[in-house]
């Protein structure tokens, strides 16, 4: 977990209470933590909406703040909402793409070709299969797709807490 003004030494854990019970503004955010970057996935992240005005100034300040500067970022159009060409996050432009990479993956993009892939966490998704799913995304050694790692964690729609409907 991170906001702007947390520092970058600062754990980027999750808390132990749903969305709304951490502070607006702040970003449901875990990255890898080797430098080594042989994963499939460089980090996961839960937002709470699909509104992209919303989400993504508070994830974009946050990578900032451990990446450096991000130039873009893509989404897949049919997971989210109203998405813009570019938005203004603290002052700099960061264009946004629309790709047909998924709705569980969000593309960074820092400098012209530095990619970092993030896995989307649905934001209806329980806090418990949250965390394992950003859990297992962050492993330095993930070689799962996020879309796996979501369909292993994730109740399917036809099957609730008390089994198949």
């Amino acid at each position: 977990m991170t906001d702007a003004g947390t520092s970058p030494t600062s754990p980027l854990l999750l808390p132990d209470e749903i969305h709304h019970a951490v502070r607006p503004g702040t970003v449901l955010l875990r990255l890898e933590t080797t430098r080594s970057r042989q994963g499939l996935l460089d980090g996961a992240w839960w937002p709470r909406t699909r509104d992209v005005e919303r989400e993504f100034p508070p994830l974009v300040t946050a990578l900032t703040e451990h990446l450096g500067p991000l130039s873009r970022v893509g989404v897949d159009a049919s997971a989210w909402n109203g998405i813009p060409t570019r938005l203004t996050v603290d002052g700099r432009v960061v264009h946004v793409d629309s790709f047909p990479v998924g709705d569980d993956t969000v593309l960074i993009t820092r400098g012209d070709e530095d990619h970092f892939a993030l896995m989307v966490v649905p934001p209806d998704t329980e806090p418990e299969a949250a965390r394992t799913a950003m859990a297992r995304a962050v492993r330095a050694d993930n070689v799962t797709r996020a879309a796996e790692i979501l369909v292993a964690v994730l109740p399917s729609p036809t099957t609730g807490p008390e089994g198949p409907s």
